[in-house]
C-alpha cells in the first residue's frame, strides 16, 4: 500500500500557494486494509476513507467509464491494481493531475508542472468531454488562478465550447452548479468565470438572465463601454475590490438584469430597467437555489440601487421607503451592501474605474443620523395604536432636517 497527496494540494504547493485541504489516494489497497489500520469509510459512491486522526481523505485509486448521461452517469472501479497513473488520468486539468510520494517527489504523468510554468489550463484526457460539470469547473479554475497569468489552451477552449453546444450541462444538479458559481463568486477574478461561459456559449444554460446581457446597448455618453453584459461583469470586478462578500458580489451580477429586456424601441434607453429585472433575478435565483439571504440582497439591490446614484435629489419620503425596504432598523448591513454595489456599478464603467463616487457614504451617513434617533424617548406616553405614526413622522422629519444640512455642506 503506497499514500499520495494529489490534486489541489500538490499544484498549490508548486505555485507557493498556502495549502488549505489535502487529498490523498491510496494505490495497492483494499477497503478492509483501510479499516484494519483505523480509517472511517465516507460516503458511497466510491471509496473514500477519512484518516483517523488528521480526519483528511484518503480515497483509493480508481478509474470511471462512462454508462450514462451526465456527471451522475460514472462507473467508478476501484481494486488494488489500479495504478497511480489510472487515478491521476480521470482528474479534469493536468494541473490537477499530479502527486507528491512520501518523500516529495513530484509524479506528473501527464505535464501539468510544464502546463503550470507555461500559464495554461488543458484538459488531462479525452475522458474529459465526459463529465459536463467540468466546463464551470475549467472556469472557475481560470477565474481563481487569473491573477497568476493562466489562460486556457486553445483545445481545451474548443472542447468546452463543443460541450457547452450539446445538452448535457442541461443534466447538472441546480445545487452542484450553485457550488461552483459560489466558488466562482468568490474568487479573486470572479467576472472571468462568467466572461469565460460567454466566449464558450455555456452561460445560456443555467445563466440565461445573464447571458441575454450581451449585445444590449447602453446610452454611450454614461457607458464608454456600450454593451450591458460587457459592464455588468465590469461590475462585479469592481465589486470583487470592494467586498470579499459572496451575496453583494452575486447583487453586482444581478443587479442590471432588466436590461436584457428593455423595449427594442427604446434602446439604448432602459427606463424601468429596475422594477423589469426583480423577476428576472427571482427567476435566476430559483433555478439556482440561491440562499435566501443572498436572494434577498440580489432582490433589493435591483429594484433600487439607482436611488443610491440620486440619493442628494430624492424626497425624503422615498428615502424612508427606501429605508424601510432594506430593514435599516434591524439590518443595516444591507444597506451597506447596497452602497458598495452602487460604488461598483459607478466605477464598473470603462474609463470611470478611478473615479470619485461619495453618495454611498452621503446615503449611509443620512441612514445612520436616523438610526440615532432615541426611539424609546420619542413613544413615550403615546397611544400603541399611535407609535407607528409617530415614529415615521419623526424619521421623516430628521431625514429632511439632515438633507438640508449635508447638501449644504
Amino acid at each position: 500500500m503506497k499514500i499520495y497527496m494529489v490534486g489541489g494540494a500538490v499544484r498549490d504547493t508548486l505555485l507557493g500557494l498556502e495549502v488549505k485541504d489535502r487529498d490523498w489516494v491510496v494505490v495497492g489497497a483494499q477497503p478492509e486494509e483501510m479499516l484494519a489500520q483505523g480509517f472511517k469509510p465516507v460516503g458511497s459512491d466510491f471509496p473514500v476513507f477519512l484518516h483517523p486522526k488528521t480526519k483528511e481523505e484518503h480515497a483509493l485509486a480508481r478509474t470511471e467509464r462512462k454508462q450514462g448521461k451526465g456527471y451522475r452517469g460514472f462507473v467508478f472501479h476501484a481494486h488494488p491494481e489500479v495504478s497511480l497513473d489510472d487515478d491521476l488520468k480521470r482528474r479534469d486539468l493536468t494541473i490537477n493531475a499530479m502527486a507528491m510520494d512520501e518523500k516529495g517527489a513530484l509524479i506528473d504523468p501527464y505535464g501539468g508542472k510544464q502546463d503550470m510554468e507555461a500559464r495554461l489550463l488543458r484538459h488531462t484526457s479525452p475522458a474529459f468531454v465526459e463529465d459536463p460539470l467540468r466546463v464551470l469547473r475549467a472556469a472557475r479554475f481560470l477565474a481563481r488562478f487569473h491573477a497568476h497569468g493562466f489562460r486556457l489552451a486553445a483545445e481545451t477552449q474548443a472542447l468546452l465550447k463543443q460541450m457547452a453546444d450539446g445538452d448535457e450541462l442541461a443534466s447538472l444538479s441546480a445545487e452542484r452548479v450553485w457550488v461552483e458559481t459560489a466558488k466562482a463568486l468568490t474568487s479573486s477574478a470572479p467576472q472571468v468565470f462568467f466572461a469565460t461561459l460567454h466566449e464558450v456559449g455555456g452561460l445560456v444554460t443555467w445563466y440565461p438572465e445573464i447571458a441575454q446581457l450581451f449585445g444590449v446597448p447602453q446610452p454611450r455618453d454614461w457607458h464608454p463601454e456600450i454593451d450591458s453584459g460587457v459592464h455588468t461583469l465590469m461590475v462585479l470586478e469592481q465589486a470583487a475590490k470592494l467586498s470579499p462578500d459572496l451575496s453583494p458580489r452575486f447583487a453586482a451580477l444581478c443587479h442590471d438584469l432588466g436590461k436584457g429586456t428593455s423595449p427594442k424601441k427604446d434602446l439604448p434607453a432602459h427606463h424601468g430597467h429596475e422594477q423589469r429585472g426583480v423577476p428576472l433575478v427571482r427567476r435566476l435565483c430559483a433555478r439556482l437555489r440561491v440562499p435566501k439571504e443572498t436572494t434577498e440582497l440580489a432582490v433589493l439591490v435591483c429594484r433600487y440601487h439607482t436611488h443610491c446614484h440620486l440619493v442628494r435629489s430624492l424626497r425624503a419620503t422615498t428615502l424612508l421607503r427606501l429605508f424601510d425596504a432594506f430593514d435599516l432598523w434591524r439590518r443595516p448591513q444591507r444597506l451597506q451592501q447596497l452602497g458598495l454595489v452602487a460604488k461598483a456599478d459607478s466605477l464598473g464603467r470603462k474609463g470611470m474605474e478611478d473615479t470619485h463616487y461619495d453618495n454611498d457614504q452621503f446615503l449611509l451617513n443620512l441612514a445612520e443620523k436616523v438610526r440615532a434617533l432615541p426611539i424609546g424617548d420619542l413613544i413615550q406616553s403615546v397611544e400603541k395604536k399611535e407609535i407607528q405614526q409617530k415614529v415615521r413622522a419623526a424619521r421623516l422629519k430628521c431625514i429632511q432636517d439632515n438633507l438640508a444640512e449635508m447638501k449644504g455642506n
